[in-house]
């Protein structure tokens, strides 16, 4: 039988024989490096042509593919590499560790109770020390090629494009920590410049940042870390030194070959989500739920290249999670996602910034109100249209009714009418103009925007946008999920799925998922589990009726029905009750009714002698 190859031995072997670092590895197999690096980590398993790639390589380098000796190959590769000899041989991948950590960095400022308030500090500081050790890396790669450090340093000072983002000294981490001395410079007239204490370093570091990186404005430089309110700062310099030293933990280093994109980024959302559940209201302006997120992304399945927008994006993650799903499916393109969103929110707009930079993501953000100013445009001046649309918009949002009536791209009039009160259907019509002649799209609602009107002798403005919607075969399903995910609210929500371009076999019908069982009970907030997404997914793209869970109805039967698309209206889900058979039951009732007549005559035996006594 003939052994299985064991890749990332079989990749350090090749490296090590043939002197390459990861990133001329990922040029020769025609990869990207982040591909490379998941490789080697064991985090994903090459293709079939990847595969084939690779053992091609492996016997050009004369090492055997199929029988690599893991621990020699290691230790050869990290020759290379050039890693710190202190480090070890890393364990299996886990986000736990790490998620701690960023945790306790930000319950360290003031206490687990209002750390949800210092997000805006803490996910920048994380940011720069992801950047700092990118940089560090990338400086190890320049000193592979030149020789030493000083020299790749030397380079990288005159050539600022050589790197993705070039930190100039003062805003490195080694600086920051005080594990590297800096000389600051003096002013004009000959003052020192040196910061007062760590809060001021920390501010003009990241200032610096941004005059070196002009694409970081209004991303790492939100906060003043030195800000001082009635003349306390709002963080105390020893408290900022403790989230400094927490963050300066070998064990957790951000560099490239040390976390994986997609690994740091679901530490960086864990720490969001923790935010969010500690934010209440404001929680859902910034943040979709994970699960909710990948739900969506399946339901799209994303292809290479296609693109994608989310017109209220938040922190990006519904678009960062649909490049996630595209290389799950597709794992050798090196064709990225073309991912685009708009944000009115400063902050959350920052956010979203960051969140793609470390997922190693391109994503084009604007800011801006989408429903008053969409930004993305063609060059005419109308509205951008794409593969694939996402959003999770503010649910029964109030608009007043002259945006709609004198809306200067015409996308409300002739698709339905002008909506009045609530804007979730203004959302949808929104979302329509956005999509391209074969776009499909996915958008969370409130569940009443599905039922509001259908039934009502009363004209009802939704209803008729929901009509002119079903009678043109826009709406391929509606899917419920469960109460208690989002957490901004304890309400379910609907994913209304549309589609300009449905297959001939959905043509005509709506499918109807109800998921609103489908969840795990958590604290403080219900979830998905990853196996229930998957088959959520692919029970709806599959499309066939399944009890108690999903329906399909024709566009007829919406109709008799007043428009009413509820899941629930449709599906019916079993209780947990327990049925028996028709015989059994009836067999107990007898049993009941024979015990019933035993215990009445008993009570007249006990109770006769009192009725006589009371009679005398």
């Amino acid at each position: 039988m003939t052994k299985r190859p064991n890749f990332p031995a079989v990749l350090r072997s090749v490296r090590a024989a043939l002197n390459l670092t990861q990133g001329q590895l990922a040029e020769r197999l025609g990869v990207s490096f982040a591909t490379v690096n998941r490789w080697e980590g064991g985090g994903n398993r090459p293709q079939r042509a990847a595969q084939e790639a690779i053992l091609a390589l492996a016997a050009e380098a004369g090492v055997d593919g199929a029988d690599t000796a893991a621990s020699e190959a290691a230790d050869a590769a990290a020759q290379v590499t050039r890693r710190r000899a202190t480090r070890g041989a890393a364990p299996a991948p886990t986000t736990k560790p790490m998620e701690q950590m960023l945790w306790d960095a930000a319950c360290s400022i003031r206490g687990e109770k209002d750390a949800a308030k210092f997000k805006d500090f803490l996910l920048p500081l994380l940011f720069l020390k992801r950047l700092s050790d990118v940089f560090d890396d990338e400086i190890a790669r320049l000193a592979e090629e030149y020789g030493d450090r000083a020299t790749a340093l030397e380079i990288a000072e005159s050539d600022h494009s050589l790197m993705r983002f070039y930190l100039p000294r003062e805003a490195r981490w080694a600086v920051i920590s005080g594990r590297e001395r800096y000389e600051w410079p003096l002013d004009d007239k000959g003052r020192s410049t040196a910061p007062k204490d760590l809060g001021e370093h920390l501010t003009k570091a990241v200032r610096a940042v941004v005059k070196q990186n002009p694409s970081l404005a209004g991303v790492i430089d939100i906060e003043d870390f030195a800000a001082e309110r009635n003349g306390e700062r709002d963080i105390n310099p020893a408290k900022l030194r403790g989230v400094v030293e927490t963050f300066s933990d070998p064990r957790y280093r951000l560099g490239l070959a040390d976390v994986q994109p997609d690994f740091l980024g679901r530490a960086y959302e864990y720490l969001l989500r923790k935010f969010a559940e500690g934010s209440g209201q404001s929680a859902g302006e910034f943040f979709t739920p994970t699960e909710v997120g990948f739900l969506i992304a399946h339901l799209m399945r994303p292809r290479p290249g296609e693109t994608c927008h989310d017109y209220a994006c938040g922190s990006a993650g519904l678009l960062v999670k649909l490049q996630l799903v595209a290389r799950e499916l597709d794992p050798t393109t090196k064709v990225p996602l073309k991912l685009s969103g708009q944000e009115l929110q400063a902050e959350s707009y920052a956010v979203g910034q960051m969140n793609a930079i470390i997922h190693d993501m391109d994503v084009e953000l604007a800011r801006g109100d989408t429903m008053i100013n969409p930004k993305f445009r063609t060059a005419e001046g109308t509205i951008r249209q794409h593969d694939i649309v996402v959003a999770n918009p503010m649910w029964n949002q109030p608009f007043a009714p002259d945006i709609f009536a004198n809306d200067p791209f015409d996308r409300f009039r002739t698709t339905g009418g002008i909506t009045s009160g609530k804007g979730d259907w203004a959302w949808l019509q929104h979302t329509l103009a956005c999509m391209d002649e074969h776009g499909r799209a996915a958008v969370v609602l409130d569940t009443g925007a599905v039922t509001r009107g259908s039934g009502s002798k009363n004209e009802d403005k939704e209803r008729n946008v929901r009509k002119w919607f079903v009678d043109r075969d826009l709406i391929d399903g509606v899917i419920l999920l469960p109460e208690n995910l989002f957490y901004n609210t304890t309400a379910a929500g609907v994913i209304v799925v549309l589609n300009k371009h449905k297959p001939a076999s959905r043509q005509g019908k709506i499918v109807l998922l109800n998921a609103s069982k489908r969840f795990s009970k958590g604290r403080p907030k219900n979830y998905l589990r990853d196996e229930d997404i998957r088959l959520l997914a692919g029970m709806y793209l599959k499309g066939d009726p399944v009890a108690g869970e999903l329906g399909v109805i024709t566009t007829e039967q919406a109709q008799e029905a007043d428009y009413n698309l509820s899941p629930s209206r449709w599906v019916a889900q079993n209780c947990d009750a327990e049925h028996g058979s028709v015989p059994a039951l009836v067999k107990e009732l007898q049993r009941l009714a024979k015990l019933d007549a035993e215990i009445t005559g008993e009570l007249v035996r006990l109770l006769r002698p009192l009725a006589t006594s009371e009679e005398a």
